[in-house]
């Protein structure tokens, strides 16, 4: 088949980045997971070739044995605005007015992945890559904690991917993963909800608190045709330990579940060298209630911590991918993706979600690979960005003031990687 030349490449690229003004990302999960993914914008599902890091479990068969590293440098603005005047009325909480930045602007996120095949038809892989979750820093006492002079939360999450994967025939594959995690969470700053809570002693301020989990993955990957493969996974709720410390903020008691999920996709070999891949995924934050639970009505009927109580209001979001990946320029390989999906923050959410701004709809990718040394060694790098996105709504809690809150975020990622 004929070869694109790099010219039409980039102009391809551009289009591609250019067409599209309404992105998005994967809520308070990365748009991607290891550096080739996130080159595409988290798109290759039926792509074995970013499969090892978090991927389809039924690809790693198809990558032979080879190990992964990567670090990810990624810096979020996280910002919130209010504006008028609190109505000062009795049984009303409203906000001082003004923009307040978050102080936590850039953290470092490593990845490792190792896959080894067991026979020409099998192999077992293990990955460890992180999840930045939500982290909010705001250095004043928003909700007029007198024990803080700051509020935010912390919110961090840990995966160790055990996975065996079997081919079917030579284009046709199954696997199977068993999830591990390990997440760690504070908050401080939310004592003026003591009077909302089941355990005001278990709300705010406690430090760091952290809880295990598990869960599983499978996945299928089909080869259709010379040139056109299909993929699809379901990851399960993965079922954590609780937060006991934060026991009266957390539905449930402290508990917060990691939300299960599915994708499904495509990847196809246009012409020679270039693949166009497009995936279509669905997370379930609304099944887990600590996290889908309204605010309102629920912090007045069910006190924070209990089954009911309120959490912050974040629904079940679909979530579309597109990739392109160009091998055929010696020995690099460039990538470009796109996320377009739904916002789990609803305008009546804003209050809350101070704390967790997970309001992203503007994510573009860029990424490229390069042999290096020997053959099989490749140098890659990604760059992400998610554009500023914000969500706006009334401060349920002064309906008198006509207060409003403004929720923005944009973020910028840097992910370097290396395979052998």
């Amino acid at each position: 088949m004929k070869h694109l030349n790099l010219k039409t490449l980039l102009v391809v690229m551009a289009g591609l980045l250019i067409s599209f003004q309404t992105l998005a990302t994967d809520g308070y999960f990365s748009v991607g997971y290891g550096t080739i993914n996130k080159g595409l914008a988290g798109a290759g599902i039926a792509f074995y070739q970013g499969s090892l890091i978090n991927g389809n479990p039924a690809g790693n068969v198809f990558l032979g044995t080879q190990y992964q590293l990567g670090v990810n440098f990624f810096n979020p603005n996280r910002k919130y605005t209010v504006t008028g005047n609190p109505s000062g009325m009795e049984g009303t909480f409203g906000l001082m007015p003004g923009t307040i930045e978050s102080d936590s602007k850039l953290f470092l996120m490593p990845s490792v992945g190792a896959n080894w095949m067991v026979s020409d038809n099998s192999s077992i892989s293990a990955a460890l890559f992180g999840n930045g979750g939500m982290n909010t820093d705001y250095p004043t006492a928003t909700f007029y904690d007198p024990t803080s002079e700051t509020t935010g939360v912390n919110l961090a999450q840990m995966f160790g991917n055990i996975t065996y994967s079997q081919k079917l025939g030579e284009k046709h594959s199954i696997g199977v993963t068993g999830v591990l995690a390990y997440q760690y969470f504070e908050a401080k700053g939310l004592t003026a909800f003591g009077a909302f809570s089941s355990n005001p002693s278990a709300l705010s301020g406690n430090g760091t608190d952290s809880g295990f989990g598990y869960g599983f993955k499978i996945g299928y990957l089909g080869q259709l045709a010379d040139n056109f493969s299909i993929g699809v996974t379901y990851q399960s709720k993965v079922w954590m330990s609780e937060f006991d410390d934060y026991a009266g903020l957390f539905a449930e008691e402290g508990d917060f579940d990691i939300p299960s999920s599915w994708t499904l996709g495509f990847a196809w070999e246009m012409v020679e060298d270039f693949t166009v891949m497009a995936d279509v995924k669905q997370i379930m934050f609304g099944d887990v209630n600590s996290i889908g639970n309204p605010m309102l009505p629920n912090l007045m009927t069910s006190p924070l911590g209990t089954e009911e109580g309120a959490g912050f209001g974040w629904e079940n979001i679909f979530v579309y991918k597109l990739g392109l990946n160009y091998a055929g320029v010696d020995t690099w390989e460039f990538r470009a993706g796109l996320s377009i999906g739904e916002n789990p923050i609803s305008e009546s959410e804003v209050m809350f979600n101070i704390l967790a701004p997970g309001v992203i709809q503007n994510q573009i990718a860029l990424g490229l690979s390069k042999e290096v040394g020997k053959s099989g060694n490749k140098f890659h790098l990604a760059m992400n960005y998610a554009m500023n996105s914000n969500v706006e709504g009334f401060n349920p809690m002064d309906p008198p003031s006509g207060q409003t809150i403004d929720i923005e975020m944009n973020q910028f990622e840097l992910e370097l990687g290396f395979s052998f």
